[in-house]
């Protein structure tokens, strides 16, 4: 017995002759019943309701005010479905407006100001005793260590100003970082942060990404800051 038929046995109602001839449905179809199922239902229910025992007013307002829920749920539905595809636009739309900004992101590349030197940050997932970060050139040879300290769980920044252990000028890189933070001798799990231009966004995926010079594309949402 489908579940159109249970429905309609637990009514009172009966299915006899052509009408009782089976229609094709799929899994899916055969296990719900829409809003025109439910007025179908409803309206042979009155039809075939015996008239000296009728339907219970009380179980009809029941019925009606379930229908009216379902209703209700439906065009919600729809309009979530389309403040989400309006989210979507407006994504893609502050995507176009990183091109030509610097952003602060996860990663392990930088290039120099114009100035000298470099800014950054490390995010720490815990409290640390001693941060320390330490800036090499392309080749791997350390140019400078600086030490942060103690720090608490969260974002710590920094500033380079571009000269190295021996006071000279390490030029405009690009230059690698690398962090190391520990807590007591513990190591606490720790990421580098760099600020990088975004050179142009990317439109095919599924949703936008930029491109950052060193660091390749990233999603909108790895963007911890916009300068």
């Amino acid at each position: 017995m489908s579940a159109y038929d249970s429905t309609l046995a637990n009514l009172g109602i009966g299915r006899t002759g052509a009408a009782a001839t089976p229609t094709v449905q799929t899994a899916a179809q055969s296990q719900s019943l829409g809003q025109a199922d439910f007025l179908k239902l409803m309206t042979a229910q009155m039809e075939n309701q015996d008239p000296f025992n009728p339907v219970d007013n009380t179980q009809m307002v029941a019925q009606m005010a379930q229908f009216s829920q379902l209703s209700g749920i439906t065009e919600m539905s729809t309009t979530l479905k389309a403040i989400s595809d309006k989210l979507g636009n407006t994504s893609t739309a502050d995507a176009l407006s990183y091109v030509g900004k610097t952003v602060l992101t996860e990663g392990s590349v930088a290039y120099g100001r114009t100035g000298g030197g470099i800014a950054g940050a490390v995010e720490l997932d815990g409290d640390a005793t001693n941060v320390n970060v330490t800036i090499s050139d392309a080749n791997g040879q350390v140019l400078k260590t600086l030490p942060l300290g103690k720090s608490a769980q969260g974002t710590v920044t920094y500033d380079w100003d571009g000269k190295t252990e021996a006071g000279e000028d390490a030029g405009t890189g690009p230059f690698k970082i690398s962090v190391l933070a520990q807590n007591g001798g513990a190591n606490v799990t720790s990421r580098s942060l760099v600020w990088a231009p975004v050179e142009s966004v990317n439109m095919t995926g599924a949703s936008p990404t930029l491109t950052l010079p060193g660091i390749g594309q990233i999603a909108t949402t790895a963007v911890r800051k916009v300068g």
